[in-house]
């Protein structure tokens, strides 16, 4: 796997996470809050689009998975 592709899983992961434990209906309730764990991961998915820095690739990078590049 890459960092990449890496990035990719960790930021699906926790949007839907966050998604799922925000639902009052969900057996896995945590707060109406959890909503803001998903827009953070999604500003910073953007921001990364523009600017290249992306904590959870440097952190994969840290872990051992190689680039794509």
């Amino acid at each position: 796997m890459t960092v990449e592709n890496g990035v990719r899983v960790v930021a699906s992961s926790v949007v839907l996470l966050s998604v799922a434990t925000s639902d009052p209906r969900c057996t896995l309730y945590v707060s109406d809050r959890m909503l803001w764990v998903a827009t953070f991961v999604g500003v910073m998915m953007f921001q990364s689009a523009f600017t290249g820095f992306c904590p959870a690739g440097i952190i994969l990078k840290k872990l051992g998975l190689k680039s794509a590049a």
